[in-house]
């Protein structure tokens, strides 16, 4: 017998890590969610008989759920307030559903999440007041809902931000000056909402910021001259405001700067997006 004891053991570690469960508090989350989103019609249904590593979209670590990818999988319903108690998610993404409702606020208890995708769906009510939370935050993707209000003050507390896409949605209120806390920040699009008031001159100490997309807003008041600061800036989108001043002088050392659409520059009918993120625009001649 101890000739195969070695192999035993083997076999026996293999299976750990092959069958390893999560809790039952992170698999009840997960049925939480395929039940309150027509799991059985899913493109990619669960069968909840399974364990759970065969689940399409649910990636396994160390027994805990930490990537969550339905996109493109025809959810359709509501998120369950208890997506919260997926504490070791860092990567959510259920972008091009049928989601509706608001979010839930539980899911800011989710420490560890670094990316939120929730685009193209029909989520609507206001932001958490509490998304400031998410310390570890670096991308918040919410495009093409129904989502309204003004930007909570807490979201100007993550810091580790790279991506801000807001764009297409019903939101409202002015930009902080806070905005200069998002020092890693490389995309704000703001595009296609109700937003106003004056841009504030912090917008000009985010060094990392490649696409600033502004347009069809309600945005007001001169352009800051701070705008000249940011010197990785390859898309600028400021059109369909009501926003005065040169930005011609502005814009003159911006070296990287390749897309504009700021009033007279405006060259071209309304855009086509061509991706969720950077879209192709007028160049700079």
């Amino acid at each position: 017998m101890k000739i195969f004891t070695p192999i035993l053991l083997l076999f026996l570690t293999f299976s750990t890590v092959a069958f390893s469960q999560i809790s039952d508090i992170e698999k009840n989350a997960l049925i939480d969610l395929y039940n309150s989103t027509n799991g059985e019609n899913w493109n990619n249904s669960w069968d909840l008989t399974k364990d759970i590593s065969t689940w399409h979209g649910v990636t396994v670590k160390n027994n805990v759920v930490v990537e969550l990818n339905l996109s493109m999988n025809n959810l359709e319903g509501t998120l369950p307030s208890t997506i919260g108690n997926l504490n070791s998610l860092t990567n959510l993404n259920l972008g091009f559903n049928q989601l509706h409702g608001t979010i839930p606020t539980e899911i800011c208890k989710n420490k560890s999440l670094e990316t939120i995708e929730l685009f193209m769906n029909k989520l609507e009510g206001e932001l958490p007041a509490n998304i400031g939370e998410i310390n570890n935050l670096k991308e918040l993707v919410l495009f093409n809902n129904l989502l309204t209000g003004e930007l909570p003050s807490s979201i100007y507390n993550l810091e580790k931000l790279e991506i801000l896409q807001l764009s297409s949605n019903k939101f409202t209120g002015a930009i902080s000056k806070r905005i200069g806390n998002f020092k890693n920040i490389e995309v704000i699009s703001f595009f296609d909402n109700e937003m106003y008031g004056e841009l504030p001159i912090e917008i000009g100490k985010l060094e990392n910021l490649k696409e600033l997309a502004l347009s069809n807003n309600l945005f007001e008041g001169t352009l800051p001259s701070e705008l000249s600061n940011l010197l990785k800036l390859e898309t600028l989108l400021l059109n369909e405001n009501k926003l005065i001043g040169d930005i011609n002088f502005i814009i003159k050392d911006l070296s990287s700067l390749r897309n504009v659409e700021y009033n007279n520059l405006m060259k071209t009918p309304t855009p086509i997006y061509s991706n969720p993120v950077s879209q192709a625009r007028i160049s700079l001649k």
